[in-house]
């Protein structure tokens, strides 16, 4: 009897506590005690530079912390595997010959997430537009936007760049007069194996496979050496799905995603499906943004400029095909990147024309998004970048 009362008291107990933990019907949910840092870079204003905000992953609160670094003309981040050092392109003026196109590297303080600048490279190219750091920390490789070309920079042990060991300048042009009147290297990419790097170039509508040797730095066209995309596609950004048999490729002229499959050993894309971003009969003038997939391999986002809204589709695990699930407001203007946060729980939107960053749930069972009321103020957010 005196056991039957003791394990009842403990039933009881237990009880209380849920209850205390768990909110009741209507009540927001309670804040989580840990936290999410989150780097955000901005670009084109006078107070260029990385913000540092911390989000909280089960409400979704965000909160704008302080500039964590004055940076110019910050687009892309890249965090380092060790989660130790970040690394930005930028514009630095000692670099006459790209037009200060540069790769800044910056050490986290782990303790407040304020950065440090270590030193800066030159990116070999004009307008550095994106960063990828390979799966052991050792290089950082860019894609330089005006010019096409893409480098690789050495990482030291102290996280510090080396100089470039390797530089490719594309060479060609597309259809569209305009924007496709020579090469644009807009993503550079590693897959899991640290074996090949794909570049998207919206000037060739080609997505370029590269040899990495990850031992002396260097890249080396493959063969083949090349995926052509549709005529005027204008290829942006780059997604590998966590199985690394699937890559999906969003092209910023058309409004479309490409699925492709991809063979791991031998560095080769096949086309399988392209799909538009769009609902059908949009007649509004686009151009697309980043795409992203879930954590759990289920889902693809990306995002519509003009549109103003992040396109879902569902990713099937037979195929890697994908079928539309719909269209959901950015809750700004031109959602540049946004990007989903390590629970799998948070999606975070950078509106560069409304100077804001929004908070999106994503409910992880259908993917889809409900709006937070949760927002910050950042002057033309370019890319978001979470420190797990």
């Amino acid at each position: 009897m005196r056991a039957l009362f003791a394990t009842c008291r403990l039933i009881a107990l237990a009880t209380f506590v849920v209850a205390m933990l768990w909110p009741a019907p209507g009540e927001p949910a309670r804040a989580s005690t840990t936290k999410t840092r989150v780097y955000i870079s901005t670009y084109g204003s006078d107070r260029d530079g990385i913000y540092l905000a911390e989000l909280d992953p089960i409400t979704g609160d965000l909160q704008l912390i302080r500039l964590a670094a004055a940076v110019n003309n910050v687009q892309f981040l890249a965090l380092h595997p060790n989660h130790r050092y970040l690394f930005a392109t930028c514009d630095v003026d000692e670099y006459p010959d790209t037009k200060g196109g540069a790769v800044a590297a910056l050490k986290i303080d782990t303790t407040t997430g304020s950065l440090t600048r270590l030193n800066h490279q030159s990116a070999h190219g004009e307008l550095p537009c994106h960063l990828t750091v390979d799966r052991h920390g050792k290089h950082a490789l860019v894609a330089n936007y005006t010019g096409g070309s893409v480098a690789v920079l050495p990482i030291r042990a102290d996280g510090t760049l080396k100089s470039a060991t390797s530089t490719v300048v594309h060479q060609g042009s597309s259809v569209d007069k305009v924007l496709q009147s020579g090469p644009h290297a807009h993503a550079i990419n590693l897959d899991a194996a640290n074996r090949f790097a794909l570049v998207a170039d919206l000037g060739l509508d080609k997505v370029l496979i590269y040899r990495f040797d990850a031992a002396a730095g260097t890249l080396a066209p493959n063969e083949p050496s090349a995926l052509a995309v549709a005529p005027g596609a204008g290829p942006r950004h780059i997604a590998f799905h966590p199985n690394g048999k699937w890559v999906y490729v969003i092209n910023e002229l058309d409004s479309t995603v490409i699925a492709l499959r991809y063979d791991s050993t031998a560095g080769v894309l096949t086309l399988m499906d392209t799909v538009s971003t769009l609902p059908a009969g949009a007649t509004v003038e686009n151009i697309t943004g980043e795409i992203v997939v879930h954590p759990n391999g289920k889902f693809l986002y990306g995002s519509n400029r003009g549109h103003d809204s992040i396109a879902l589709f569902a990713i099937d695990q037979t195929t890697g095909r994908l079928t539309s699930l719909g269209h959901f407001p950015a809750g700004g203007r031109t959602p540049r990147h946004f990007n989903i946060d390590p629970s799998g729980k948070i999606l975070l939107s950078a509106n560069m024309d409304s100077d804001s960053v929004t908070v999106h749930q994503i409910d992880v069972p259908t993917g889809k998004l409900s709006r937070l009321a949760h927002e910050i103020k950042v002057l033309q957010p370019q890319c978001i970048e979470f420190l797990p």
